[in-house]
C-alpha cells in the first residue's frame, strides 16, 4: 500500500448516465472522498451512475464497504448503479467476496 493519497476524479457525461471515474487508491485514505463522490452522483437524480473502475490500482475492505453502502444507496433512491471496467484484480476482490452478484459489471 501507497501513502500516497490518490483524489477520485469524476466527470458526468450528458443527463444519462452519469459518469464517476475513479483512479488509484480506494482504502481508508481515500474511502470517504470516493462515498461522498458517489452518493452525489447518486443523489443527483439520474437513472444510471456507472462507476468506472478501470483506473483502479487498489481496493481494500473499506473501498469495498464504500461501494456498498453506494449500492444500498441507488437501490432507495431507484438508481441502477453498475461497475464498469474493473481491472482483474478488481474482479477477482468481487468474485471472491461474492459481491460480483451484488454490484452489476460491465467488462
Amino acid at each position: 500500500m501507497s501513502a500516497r493519497r490518490s483524489a477520485p476524479l469524476s466527470s458526468r457525461a450528458g443527463s444519462s448516465p452519469a459518469v464517476v471515474r475513479l483512479y488509484g487508491e480506494i482504502d481508508l485514505n481515500t474511502g470517504d472522498a470516493v462515498r461522498q463522490l458517489l452518493m452525489d452522483a447518486i443523489d443527483a437524480g439520474d437513472s444510471v451512475v456507472v462507476v468506472d473502475l478501470s483506473r483502479v490500482t487498489f481496493c481494500d475492505a473499506g473501498g469495498l464497504g464504500v461501494l456498498i453502502a453506494a449500492q444500498h444507496r441507488a437501490r432507495r433512491r431507484g438508481v441502477s448503479l453498475v461497475l464498469s471496467s474493473p481491472g482483474p484484480q478488481m474482479v477477482r476482490l468481487l468474485e471472491i467476496t461474492g459481491l460480483d452478484r451484488n454490484l452489476p459489471l460491465m467488462r
